[in-house]
């Protein structure tokens, strides 16, 4: 009966190990110059008209992404309440207001709230090379794209502080 409760155990850890690996959907761990390169390409072709922004995943390691967003026109504020967002600008220019309040503020999912833009906060000009990051709670909003801007976003999830 001792060898089945170890037997049980050990297959019973070995079994809830496997389910915290990431599936093979989720690991992309590399891509080339070429590789966002095309991606571009792709938002660009995808695109639908009145669509300000289209998003294609980079690379993937649960729980992280980095996506590539085409932007081409002004699209919803966003607040992310666990997960901090790191913007890389490969390309283009825009306006990024943080921080305020967001306008018409509703709830997108569990996670996430959107707004029509936002009230108060603090623009502040972005160009290809820059890095942004904004905090978790933190409204974020590209008020104005300056033709195209082409990103590269990272979700971060951070721990939510106890109250």
């Amino acid at each position: 009966m001792r060898s089945f409760g170890i037997s049980l155990c050990l297959t019973l850890i070995a079994a809830a190990a496997v389910a915290q690996q990431p599936s093979a959907q989720s690991i992309k761990t590399f891509a080339s110059s070429a590789d966002v390169a095309a991606l571009r390409e792709k938002a660009k072709s995808e695109r639908k008209e009145g669509q300000p922004t289209v998003s294609k995943p980079i690379l993937q390691l649960a729980p992280y992404s980095a996506n590539l967003e085409y932007r081409v026109a002004v699209g919803p504020a966003s607040v992310h309440e666990r997960e901090a967002e790191m913007f890389y600008v490969i390309d283009g220019a825009a306006t990024l207001v943080t921080g305020g309040k967001l306008v018409n503020e509703k709830r997108t999912n569990a996670e996430n709230l959107g707004g029509t833009g936002i009230e108060g906060g603090t623009p502040q000009a972005v160009a290809k090379g820059d890095f942004v990051i904004v905090p978790e709670n933190t409204p974020h909003w590209f008020s104005a794209i300056n033709g195209t801007v082409v990103l590269m976003s990272i979700h971060m999830p951070r721990p939510v502080a106890a109250h």
